[in-house]
Order: structure tokens, then C-alpha cells, then sequence
């Protein structure tokens, strides 16, 4: 009697073993390939597959450092985004800041305080993103939202040959918002302050309606 064929076993689901990864990082600080794999109990090279998945995705972040005699090995650590990875509560905490400060600061002075914030903000992200042509800020500026929790992009404005929109399909401070329109109206100051040479408008504001927000960026220059 032939023997009965053996169906072929699925693929291992690799999202227990991306998700510990993140847990040791989290815990450790830094680590090697070679040291999470020891601690999951994987071969190295399938962990260097979930940790180049996971740099994809822009969860971690590598840097070569050398330990002894041969190649440098990278270690890795958690990237803003993977840290946010993991439900901290901090929007909760924040909603309910600014709820007492509403409840008991003159409506002036709450607002005195949030454009001190995107002016702080802006300053920060001006340092990071250097003085290069606007396209490479504008790239460097989405980039570093992207670390904070926004789902972002960059693309020229279909409508003006020199214009730039910069589009949030995510928005980090979204439960926020939408109890505080104010917070919005600082997220417009803040691209402003971060891009002085430009005139920055909105153009779309998921609140009103739409998926998304934008903002439409021309170089002052430009007529």
C-alpha cells in the first residue's frame, strides 16, 4: 500500500517571533542578531530576515559597532516609531492635561501655550532637517513624522508647477484634535515656522471632511 502523500506544512507565522524581538529590544536597549536569536531560540539568519522586515518597516535601527577580531556586527535598537509600537497612554494623559488646562486657564493663554509648543517644535525639526533645497527637507521633514506616528508623504501639487503637499493620512494627535480643533490650527503653524521661505496653506483637514489632511507648500519666491 502506497503511502498516503503528506501535505506540505504552512509557512511559520513570523509575527510571534517580530513581535518578541520588539519585546527584547524594548527591554535590552540594543542587541545583535545573534543575541536575539539565542534568546527566541531562531537560527541567525532568520533573524536578520525579521530585523531587515522590521528596519523596512521603520521599526529599528542599526549601527556598527566592533566587538573583537572580524566584520563589525550591527546592533539594534528601536526606532521612535517601533518605541510607539507599543501602547504607552500617553495621549490619554495629554487629552486630559490640556482638559484641566481649558478648565482653568483663560482660553488666551492655552492658546499662547500651544503656538509656544509648535514654535519649539519647529526649531527641533528645522536643526534635523538642515538647509538643503526644499525637496530635501520636505523628504527629511515626512520622514521624521513618520518616526512619530503619522502616515505621511510628499508629492508636487498636480494644480501649481512649483508647489509641494504634504499629506497626513495618520495623525499622531488625532484623539486629541478632535476634541481640541486648536491643536490643528498649531499643526499648520508649526510646517509655517518649519518652513519660513514657503507659503504654507491647508488644503485638506480630516475634520472638515476627507482622509487625510494636507498642506500646500510654494517657495516665496515663486509669483
Amino acid at each position: 500500500m502506497s503511502a498516503t502523500p503528506q501535505m506540505p506544512r504552512p509557512p511559520a507565522d513570523p509575527a510571534p517571533t517580530r513581535e518578541a524581538a520588539l519585546t527584547l529590544l524594548l527591554r535590552q536597549g540594543e542587541a545583535t542578531a545573534g543575541e536575539l536569536a539565542d534568546h527566541l531560540t531562531v537560527s541567525v539568519q532568520v533573524m536578520r530576515r525579521h530585523l531587515r522586515s522590521l528596519e523596512d518597516d521603520g521599526l529599528v535601527e542599526a549601527s556598527p559597532t566592533q566587538e573583537g577580531p572580524g566584520r563589525p556586527s550591527n546592533r539594534w535598537r528601536l526606532t521612535i516609531k517601533g518605541q510607539g509600537h507599543f501602547p504607552d497612554g500617553s495621549d490619554h494623559f495629554a487629552l486630559g492635561l490640556l482638559q484641566s488646562m481649558a478648565g482653568n486657564l483663560p482660553a488666551d493663554t492655552l492658546q499662547k501655550l500651544l503656538e509656544q509648543q509648535a514654535l519649539q517644535q519647529a526649531t527641533v525639526y528645522r536643526g534635523r532637517i538642515g538647509d538643503g533645497p526644499l525637496a530635501q527637507r520636505l523628504d527629511r521633514l515626512v520622514e521624521l513624522r513618520r518616526q512619530e506616528g503619522y502616515v505621511a508623504e510628499c508629492s508636487r501639487d498636480p494644480d501649481h508647477d512649483q508647489a509641494w503637499v504634504i499629506s497626513e493620512f495618520h495623525c499622531s494627535v488625532m484623539r486629541i484634535a478632535e476634541q481640541f480643533p486648536c491643536v490643528c490650527d498649531q499643526e499648520l503653524q508649526l510646517i509655517r515656522h518649519t518652513f519660513p521661505d514657503c507659503q504654507v496653506d491647508r488644503v485638506h483637514w480630516r475634520l472638515e471632511k476627507g482622509h487625510s489632511c494636507g498642506f500646500r507648500l510654494i517657495p516665496s519666491r515663486v509669483g
